[in-house]
């Protein structure tokens, strides 16, 4: 069983970590295709004033557009679970977890970059800022990591697929040759969007804590502040709506 994440928009600075390389990520055979889409980011970077990049970053702070405006090519990087500090991975609280939890993660978490594309939650990656839905000359980035990197997706997930991302990184890859579990999130009858972030983590979380490898063990689990009030299933996917409580 493997667990389908978003970013965050967040992350925190520096590394621990000599620059990226081919061995920084999974799916090594398509670390090209990566290294084509960096080309393509940095060569938009590099040629838009601070102005345009503070646009284009929605930053407003220039120190900070300065710092996303340098190369990635040598920064420091970290862990791709640690690097983001959104909603859902301050509910992680990945550097609190014991050590089996961790390694779980590490190997069975992917997640979906706007810049880097799909990443095992221990890949290396650098600080950055790419948008969520920013576009890049001519290109939509979405549908290039939909098109280069599915097939090999498809090989290296297990058939069994819990899916937490927000609906945007469906464009990304999609699950079809998967069985998955997906989940909404009600509080007082009503859809909640920060909620559902910080429950996301809250899952993540649980399912490392007690190792869970199927959706059988899943089902058997009792989720703190959550209560599952029905499951609707079409074709592959059961979505589970889920009450705060």
């Amino acid at each position: 069983m493997n667990i389908l994440l978003a970013p965050a928009e967040s992350k925190k600075m520096g590394g621990e970590n000599s620059s990226f390389s081919k061995e920084s990520f999974f799916l090594h055979d398509l670390y090209n295709k990566r290294e084509e889409m960096l080309a393509l980011y940095e060569a938009h970077i590099q040629k838009l004033s601070l102005e345009e990049l503070s646009a284009w970053f929605s930053l407003k702070k220039m120190s900070e557009v300065e710092r996303y405006k340098e190369s990635l090519t040598n920064k420091a990087t970290q862990k791709a679970i640690t690097r983001y500090n959104g909603v859902a991975f301050d509910a992680l609280d990945y550097e609190n977890l014991q050590a089996n939890e961790k390694e779980y993660i590490d190997e069975k978490v992917v997640l979906f970059s706007n810049l880097f594309g799909p990443l095992l939650a221990k890949d290396l990656i650098p600080d950055y800022k790419f948008k969520q839905g920013a576009k890049l000359p001519s290109l939509s980035i979405e549908k290039f990591y939909l098109e280069n990197f599915s097939s090999s997706l498809d090989a290296y997930l297990d058939e069994e697929i819990i899916d937490l991302r927000a609906g945007f990184y469906e464009k990304f890859y999609k699950t079809n040759n998967k069985k998955v579990l997906s989940f909404k999130f009600l509080k007082e009858g009503k859809v909640v969007s920060h909620w559902a972030k910080h429950y996301r983590g809250i899952l993540l979380k649980v399912i490392a804590q007690n190792n869970i490898s199927s959706f059988k063990e899943f089902f058997d689990l009792e989720i703190p502040g959550l209560k599952l009030q029905e499951i609707q299933s079409k074709k592959n996917v059961q979505l589970l709506i889920m009450d705060i409580v």
